[in-house]
């Protein structure tokens, strides 16, 4: 036996071994390193004390295998992988082609990491796409997404801290059906306890997120983009209804979810729902609507829509 490297060298030789086998026994080890057996599983002790999680598997195809996230898989891309990749990202995140934001940062590392008959062109791509920022896009911090998606997976109610539009704070217990993402927007599909009602909060806005010992049980059958896009009209602080003369079926593709449920009434058809914002309602939903409408509930939007109408009315005089 030679005995010409350090027991740290020899460990390190070990840890290539093993990166290059799936499943490695001590007998193949000793004869790759050179050493007995039980200088083999000596070496292995000392990656284990180092933290490199290697594994011991028993039985007649048994042996030494390292665990899980010491080594990351090859991945390839073909070269229009690596370019959709690279669009989407800047697509989602325009600020990804600065190096300094987070997302770029992974993006450039995946660049970088692409063979150079792929990369030439995702490089390219990122360095002289521009992407204008979208001023309505929000997105949580990632620690406290990370946060929501173990809770949904593992179905463990949370208690969070959440933060409203107005800057109000309360706190609540939730159990985390689905994050879904919808026009720029992360939301967290939910039943809220505070609520004892099915709510959908902004993801961004949620400050904290503390598990609980309570467990749940999503609604079979769940699909959280659907469920979302019924209730993002719902538990806002000012009630709407609005009635339409024209037939369901007609008025139906000009609402937009957050306008609330529209239902048959007579021969017209009624929506009902609640917004935060009653001027926004009125001026760039409710006034592109090509229908008689008249609203029969919230004194709050009936107001910005009559305060609406006479500055619509103001202006189409004129001088006159």
């Amino acid at each position: 036996m030679t005995n010409e490297l350090s027991p740290t060298a020899r460990a390190l030789r070990t840890l290539d071994i093993l990166r290059a086998r799936p499943v490695t026994t001590a007998a193949e080890l000793a004869e790759r390193l050179d050493v007995t057996e039980r200088a083999a599983r000596r070496y292995v002790g000392i990656l284990r004390e180092a933290g490199i999680p290697v594994e011991s598997a028993r039985g007649p195809h048994g042996g030494y295998r390292l665990g899980r996230g010491t080594r990351l898989p090859p991945v390839h891309f073909t070269q229009s992988e690596a370019l959709g990749l690279v669009m989407a990202v800047l697509g989602a995140q325009p600020a990804a082609d600065d190096a300094g934001d987070l997302v770029g940062t992974a993006l450039g590392k995946v660049v970088k990491a692409l063979p150079e008959t792929v990369g030439r062109q995702a490089a390219k791509l990122r360095e002289y796409a521009s992407a204008a920022p979208d001023p309505y896009a929000t997105r949580p911090d990632p620690a406290v997404a990370g946060e929501i998606v173990d809770a949904v997976a593992a179905r463990r109610r949370v208690s969070v801290t959440y933060r409203s539009e107005a800057g109000n704070e309360w706190e609540a217990e939730l159990d985390p059906w689905a994050l879904v993402v919808r026009h720029g927007h992360w939301y967290v599909l939910c039943h809220s306890h505070r609520a004892h009602a099915i709510r959908t909060y902004r993801a961004d806005r949620v400050r904290t997120v503390r598990p609980t010992g309570h467990a749940f049980e999503p609604p079979e059958d769940l699909d959280p983009v659907a469920v979302l896009e019924r209730h993002l009209g719902l538990g806002w602080a000012f009630p709407t209804r609005v009635v339409f003369d024209a037939p369901q079926d007609e008025v139906a593709p000009w609402i937009r979810p957050p306008m609330g449920r529209l239902e048959p009434l007579g021969e017209g058809c009624v929506l009902t729902g609640s917004t935060r914002n009653p001027a926004m309602y009125a001026q760039e939903w409710l006034a592109r609507m090509p229908f008689a409408f008249r609203v029969q509930g919230g004194e709050e939007l009936r107001s910005a829509v009559a305060a609406l109408g006479a500055r619509l009315t103001a202006a189409a005089e004129g001088d006159r």
